[in-house]
């Protein structure tokens, strides 16, 4: 009963972990708003999650352009009200080597991942009140380096640092920042770098695949679920004293 009524926004929300995320949140009875860049698979959740009678307002937008941020965020005001919780899952990844030059590349990551976290938290907490709670979904190439990968890692960085000081600024306001980072999740992005990282190394998906989650103690992938449930906990009362930490949720992948 904690969320009946609150307004959330889910960035990204179309598919994988973001969708995870609002349909866990929308059944917990929180008024969404999403947003996406795919229309397509936009519509498709937003379908999804009114035919469980879930209130939902969809709208595309790009998180890295912020005059579009800025209008979503309004839209969704007016429908529901101030910000409750908003939860920055909007990304992108790709390779990116430095020996290799990709510019345009780089800024598009750079954009998704750390400007469009940014814009959205800017734009949230003008609305945000007290209480209120922000969750970034970063990863675990947030803690560490893959070669190829520059720009999500350092993208990935950023949201560590970013977390911690933004929890700092509106601590005075009872507000949570924190940050969710997950290890291989079951979904498209992750299978695609699955993919590029099999064609690298010359060798099948499945045994890409079967090296990866060697790598893991616990040895399985993540269903996206896991890691909505997760975001649903820190949005709860239950979290009301946990700010500015970055958390992994890898299957032990990653220890510190």
């Amino acid at each position: 009963m904690f969320m009946k009524g609150k307004a959330v926004i889910v960035t990204g929300a179309g598919t994988g972990i973001g969708k995870a995320i609002a349909s866990k949140l929308g059944e917990m009875g929180a008024r969404l708003s999403i947003c996406g860049r795919r229309a397509d698979v936009l519509d498709q959740a937003a379908q999804e999650l009114q035919s469980k009678g879930i209130e939902a307002f969809h709208s595309t937008c790009d998180v890295s352009r912020r005059e579009e941020v800025e209008e979503f965020f309004d839209q969704a005001v007016q429908r529901f009200g101030p910000v409750f919780a908003l939860v920055n899952n909007a990304g992108s990844s790709g390779v990116t080597k430095v020996t290799e030059p990709d510019h345009q590349r780089w800024e598009s990551i750079i954009g998704a991942n750390v400007q469009g976290v940014y814009y959205c938290t800017c734009k949230a907490l003008e609305s945000m009140p007290e209480g209120g709670r922000i969750v970034s979904i970063s990863s675990i190439l947030g803690k560490f380096g893959v070669p190829g990968y520059a720009a999500y890692c350092t993208s990935k960085h950023g949201l560590v640092g970013f977390t911690k000081a933004v929890a700092l600024e509106v601590a005075s306001r009872s507000i949570t920042v924190n940050n969710v980072c997950p290890g291989w999740v079951e979904t498209a992005m992750a299978r695609e770098g699955m993919e590029i990282g099999a064609r690298a190394g010359g060798i099948s998906y499945s045994d890409f695949r079967e090296q990866a989650l060697g790598a893991v103690p616990l040895g399985k992938m993540i269903d996206p679920q896991e890691v909505a449930d997760f975001v649903a906990f820190l949005i709860s009362p239950a979290a009301r004293n946990i700010t500015g930490q970055s958390m992994n949720i890898c299957g032990g992948q990653v220890m510190h």
